[in-house]
């Protein structure tokens, strides 16, 4: 399984349901990675996303407790044991999870690649990916040239958990 999110210097995600940054390549390349591959999220990016719609051209899981959240082109699951469950009938290279920061910290253990854009700035910010890097398990494999957009400095890192 995948993750996939941006991060800042001090891995923050996002503020208040938002999106701490957005990067037109960063959107390319999400696009380019989970389009015609399943999506895990919990309901609160669901509901971040535009029109709070199901993202076309994959399979939206959403994660949520709540009983009356039913969107539409959605699998819904209720727990974790549920989604665990659903996952298990797709290829697990095909499945990205997206966020918010508990659905990563609930799924980092079952992940072995985490494609991360790392924005080199510090975002105030309220929600957080776990750390890759002082995490002993995972190990950087490949790096992108340092890019611009305007004034933001990032790149993008693909992480793998060491066998």
């Amino acid at each position: 399984m995948n993750l996939i999110a941006a991060v800042d210097r001090n891995w923050a995600i996002g503020k208040a349901g938002r999106e701490l940054v957005n990067i037109p390549e960063d959107k390319k390349f999400f696009r380019e990675e989970t389009t015609g591959k399943v999506i895990v999220m919990g309901r609160k990016t669901f509901e971040s996303l535009p029109g709070a719609m199901a993202l076309a051209g994959r399979t939206n899981i959403v994660l949520s407790e709540n009983p009356g959240f039913a969107p539409k082109n959605t699998i819904v699951c209720r727990s974790f044991e549920e989604t665990k469950e659903e996952l298990a009938k797709y290829p697990t290279e095909d499945i990205y999870i997206i966020g918010g920061g508990s659905i990563y910290k609930q799924f980092l253990s079952l992940c072995d690649t985490a494609h991360i854009t790392k924005v080199d700035y510090k975002y105030d910010a309220d929600t957080y990916f776990p750390n890759l890097d002082k995490l002993s398990e995972w190990e950087i494999k490949e790096t992108s040239e340092e890019k611009t957009y305007f004034d933001m400095i990032y790149e993008f890192v693909r992480y793998s958990r060491k066998k």
